[in-house]
């Protein structure tokens, strides 16, 4: 099966979502965070990266409990992201 390539958006965005997650983890050990979100520390740290882009939803999910990240905040945030880099203004 041939993956279609990632747009530039769908690069910016993993990227924006890795430095999110990054900074929600803080000081937390990032096999730990791994750990309790049943990961490898090698995938958590790839998404965290932006080397993976578009991480699976449970993946995405599981972490978010573990960072005690609100989901749907996360979208909005992520999507808010992509206006920003689209040039709309963010007020609604």
């Amino acid at each position: 099966m041939v993956r279609t390539p990632l747009t530039s958006e769908q690069r910016d965005r993993g990227r924006a979502l890795g430095q999110i997650l990054r900074a929600a983890r803080g000081p937390r050990p990032a096999s730990s965070v791994a750990a309790e979100a049943g990961i490898s520390i090698e995938t958590l740290r790839k998404i965290e990266r932006g080397a993976i882009a578009v991480p699976a939803f449970f993946t995405v999910a599981a972490l978010a409990r573990v960072l005690d990240l609100d989901l749907a905040e996360l979208a909005r945030t992520l999507d808010g992201f992509e206006d920003r880099r689209d040039g709309a203004s963010m007020a609604g």
